[in-house]
């Protein structure tokens, strides 16, 4: 745990300026400060309990694909800049006829929350168990889920026929996107541990573009998009 708050001590000096909004506002919250502290602690006594290290870092893998997921509603209000009437569907499609202003306040401390926990879970992973997985393939299956989950929404949002008919070919694609996301899960859960200075000495000598860069890491699923 010590090295956790440590880690979104710094955060809140010198990562980007997401990172350092949501260190703040966990660290200059004593109520959010307790209630990040009290879940942090759940999700990496399930990590610690583990006996081997090979299922720590499976279960380190498995806590970081949460909180992608958690994390992922307010990083699409945001990247797609929704606000007004749409925004207040989007908290209606996930938290149904529940007040509007206390849904925000929740998903927004969630995010929050999340945040803090996933900056502290990456760095678990880089510094003390050396894990690959945490590098390039995470961060794919991260944007994977982005686009999944934007799809999703877009396709849940849709009111005229015009914005039907534009989202419709990624509402056909929806299955594969998200059996493939199964695919890559996977994957990165069996992934060998190895630190992430060998794993990119691999990759250098692939032949290089994305499609042949994916295959390398999950297998030869290919994109989602």
């Amino acid at each position: 745990m010590e090295e956790s708050e440590a880690r979104v001590e710094m955060a809140a000096h010198f990562d980007s300026p997401a990172d350092m909004l949501v260190a703040s506002r966990i660290l200059h919250n004593p109520d959010a400060y307790r209630r990040w502290e009290a879940e942090h602690d759940r999700l990496m006594r399930a990590v610690s309990e583990q006996v081997r290290l090979p299922r720590q870092v499976v279960a380190l893998r498995s806590t970081a694909f949460a909180l992608v997921h958690r994390k992922a509603i307010f990083e699409y209000l945001r990247d797609r800049q929704i606000t007004g009437a749409r925004r207040h569907r989007v908290f209606a499609l996930f938290y149904g006829i529940r007040d509007y202003g206390n849904a925000v306040l929740a998903e927004h401390g969630n995010y929050v929350r999340c945040s803090s926990s996933y900056l502290c879970t990456y760095h678990l992973a880089e510094h003390l168990m050396q894990d690959a997985a945490f590098d390039e393939p995470l961060r794919l299956y991260e944007q994977w889920y982005s686009e999944y989950f934007r799809a999703y929404c877009d396709v849940a949002l849709a009111e005229t026929e015009e914005e039907k008919q534009a989202i419709a070919p990624m509402d056909a694609l929806r299955p594969l996107l998200k059996h493939q996301l199964a695919q890559a899960r996977q994957a990165i859960l069996e992934m060998p541990q190895m630190p992430a200075e060998d794993w990119r000495e691999v990759q250098i000598r692939k032949p290089t573009g994305d499609t042949q860069k994916l295959r390398v890491i999950f297998g030869g699923t290919g994109r989602l998009n």
